[in-house]
């Protein structure tokens, strides 16, 4: 097979041919970037540093932030729930450092698939491909059913019933006939395009970090200051949960059970709001559209990042400073902060603020699934014709209208709350598996251009990878089982269809660097 030169990285150096070793064959991070090019197969490139945080700050600020910080502060860590929000920070900016690079040197759609294709092999990335896409769809889907929940709430109070039939209510089958069509509205703008994408964003990301900031700043005038004593309670041990399938894998395992409150309090806390930083990851699927990947996504990543930690650490510190944190409600604890110091006006204002703000969740976790089901698809590993893109919107119209439609359909018969924990062990799953291809790109290919690299390899990665896993056992052990039968499943759809159609099996990319373990050890 011929050699191409390399384009958009390393400048006119000749590439060698990748090594095809079956289901642990890499995808060369040149070839990887000439599919970018290819007609009716590349992403048009219109989103900068800008647009990429505005994507960040909008998946990551959800329902977390005007929910859970009440749940931790009084099960787990009391007034210390600020340190929880600190210490998962710290674990997502690990894994954050880690998606930088591999997104500044690989600027193409599919996030941690991508990654793990041009690094590990065909197999891993497959693996991580499929689980992000059940990931994404389920997370869409049971935020879209929560902004459901708030609007019938709204409704409500304007003498509006949403009816059984169209809803889910306790004891009544019915069609969450709001959340579906929250899906398929959104799934229209998604195809539309980008920059659409990226100005709905905006607008609505706007909105709802002013109403967080306008809570901030009123809540700090009914702080009372003996509410932060103690600011970090007395450890006591956590019953656990009575069934071995609730309980956390941690304690199946070792029959260690996470302690509430004293300083493994903030750890067991910080399992728990870890999940409110669930989405910067996304940012890295828009790679592929982004004018200037090398420098804006390191940018659009961290900076994502940076903002939402500090908007939760003010939230739970005001939060815990109005009320007592033994007293909190743990479903709605600003709102009933608000009305413990008899200011309603302040709780509908949250209730309308957390309504507009997991519009733009379903929107991005929708536009974010799209993409790696399109770089799959690319690939070969999914049906080609996915991949085609429309000739107007520059968006892959086919795959969109496809995971549209499921979601929308998922979002509308099935209450998925029990599921929710799948999406957090597939983030966790992916992190470990994005800071494992750091370590191996940094070994197989040393040449290549890196416009940010992740400080202390390979010690940053292998620490991203421990923080992960020590979050991943602290799920139960029944998400680790459906987990686990999600895989099965992926694995009998690559080994039915994926392994024989893939272009890397089918010899049709004959551009590559060298393969895995082919360049020597330099970090």
């Amino acid at each position: 097979m011929e050699s191409r030169t390399d384009k958009g990285i390393g400048g006119s150096r000749q590439a060698a041919p990748p090594r095809q070793r079956g289901v642990f064959r890499t995808k060369s991070v040149e070839q990887s970037i000439a599919d970018t090019e290819e007609p009716q197969h590349g992403l048009r490139k219109e989103l900068s540093a800008v647009d990429l945080i505005v994507y960040g700050v909008g998946v990551i600020v959800g329902t977390g932030i005007f929910v859970v910080t009440g749940t931790v502060a009084k099960q787990y860590a009391g007034p210390a729930t600020a340190l929880a929000f600190v210490a998962a920070a710290a674990v997502c900016a690990l894994a954050g450092l880690c998606y930088a690079e591999f997104a500044s040197t690989v600027p193409v759609a599919g996030s941690a698939y991508t990654f793990s294709y041009a690094s590990i092999g065909e197999l891993p990335a497959w693996i991580i491909g499929w689980d992000l896409v059940l990931e994404l769809a389920l997370g869409a889907a049971v935020v879209a059913g929560g902004w459901s929940g708030y609007v019938a709430n709204l409704l409500s109070h304007f003498g509006i019933d949403v009816p059984a039939s169209l809803s889910h209510q306790p004891g009544h089958f019915g069609f969450d006939i709001l959340a579906a069509a929250l899906v398929l509205v959104l799934t229209g703008i998604v195809m539309a395009g980008m920059k659409l994408s990226a100005r709905v964003t905006g607008l609505v990301v706007a909105v709802k970090v002013t109403v967080v900031l306008i809570v901030i700043f009123a809540g700090l005038f009914f702080i009372t200051g003996s509410n932060y004593t103690p600011f970090l309670p007395h450890s006591q041990p956590n019953t656990g949960s009575g069934s071995h399938l609730h309980a956390p894998l941690v304690q199946t395992m070792f029959g260690f059970t996470p302690s509430s409150f004293g300083v493994m309090g903030i750890f067991s806390a910080a399992a728990v709001v870890f999940f409110a930083f669930i989405g910067f990851d996304i940012v890295a699927t828009a790679a592929e559209e982004t004018k200037n990947p090398q420098r804006d996504m390191p940018r659009g990543i961290i900076g994502s990042l940076v903002i939402c930690t500090t908007l939760y650490v003010a939230v739970s510190l005001v939060v815990t400073g109005m009320q007592k944190y033994s007293q909190l409600d743990t479903s709605a604890p600003l709102a009933t902060a608000f009305k413990s110091v008899d200011a309603p006006f302040w709780s509908g204002l949250i209730s309308f603020g957390a309504a507009v703000g997991l519009t733009s969740v379903v929107m991005i976790l929708l536009l974010g699934q799209t993409r790696v089901f399109f770089a799959m698809s690319r690939d070969g590993l999914l049906p080609r014709a996915f991949s085609q893109v429309h000739p107007k919107y520059g968006t892959p119209y086919r795959t969109t209208v496809l995971l549209g439609v499921v979601v929308a359909l998922i979002a509308g018969f099935f209450t998925v709350g029990e599921l929710e924990e799948m999406v957090n062990i597939g983030t966790l799953f992916a992190f470990v598996v994005v800071a494992i291809g750091v370590i191996v790109l940094r070994r197989t290919r040393p040449d290549l251009p890196r416009a940010f690299r992740a400080p202390w390899v390979p010690v940053l990665p292998i620490v991203s990878v421990g923080a992960s896993l020590w979050l991943m056992i602290n799920l139960s052990l029944e998400t680790w089982l459906r987990f686990a039968v999600w895989m099965v499943v992926g694995l009998v759809v690559y080994f039915g269809y994926g392994r024989s159609h893939s272009r890397l099996a089918r010899g049709r990319d004959a551009a590559g660097g060298p393969g895995f373990g082919a360049a020597p050890k330099r970090w």
